[in-house]
C-alpha cells in the first residue's frame, strides 16, 4: 500500500506568520497533535507539534558540555540548545517549528513510512509533491486504521 491510499488530504495547517497562540488553539480544538506550516505557494515549511509548544513551559535543556581548567567545552547539544531557546523566545510558526521534517511521496509505500516514524519517533509524515507542495498526510492514526482494514 502507498501513501496516497491512505493519507489524509484535507490538512489543517498554518501560516509561518500564525501566532504560536493561534497553533495551540488550533490543536486544542481539533484534537491533533502537530500541524503542517505552509507558505503561501503551498510549500511545506515546517512543523508544529505540541512537543514543540513545551519549550514555551519549561525552556531550553542545558546542553552536555565538559569544564576543563575554567573553560566549558560543548561536546553534545550546544545546536540543539540554540534551536530550544529559540522556541522558548517564539511568537510565530515560523519562530516555533521544527524545519526538518521528515516527509515522503504519494508513492511512498505505507511500510517505509511506518518504519520511518518507529525509528526517528515522529507521529506523522507530511506527504510533499516533487516541489514541495505539500499534498497530504499520513499519522500514526492512518496506519493503525489501514492494519484493522487488512484485518477485515
Amino acid at each position: 500500500m502507498l501513501a496516497k491510499d491512505i493519507m489524509t488530504t484535507q490538512v489543517l495547517t498554518v501560516r509561518p506568520e500564525a501566532s504560536v497562540r493561534e497553533v495551540a488553539e488550533l490543536l486544542v480544538s481539533h484534537k491533533i497533535s502537530g500541524v503542517p506550516v505552509v507558505a503561501a505557494d503551498g510549500r511545506l515549511c515546517g512543523i508544529v507539534s505540541e512537543g514543540d509548544l513545551l519549550y514555551k513551559e519549561t525552556g531550553p535543556a542545558a546542553p552536555d558540555g565538559l569544564c576543563i581548567l575554567g573553560a566549558v567545552i560543548y561536546y553534545h547539544g550546544l545546536r540543539e540548545y540554540r534551536q530550544q531557546f529559540n522556541k522558548l523566545a517564539a511568537v510565530d510558526a515560523q519562530q516555533i517549528m521544527t524545519s526538518e521534517v521528515v516527509t515522503a511521496a504519494p508513492d511512498t509505500e505505507v511500510r517505509e513510512i511506518a518504519k520511518k516514524m518507529r525509528d526517528q519517533h515522529i507521529k506523522r509524515v507530511p506527504i510533499v509533491d516533487a516541489g514541495g507542495k505539500l499534498v497530504g498526510i499520513v499519522s500514526r492514526q492512518d496506519i493503525v486504521r489501514m492494519l484493522l482494514a487488512d484485518e477485515e
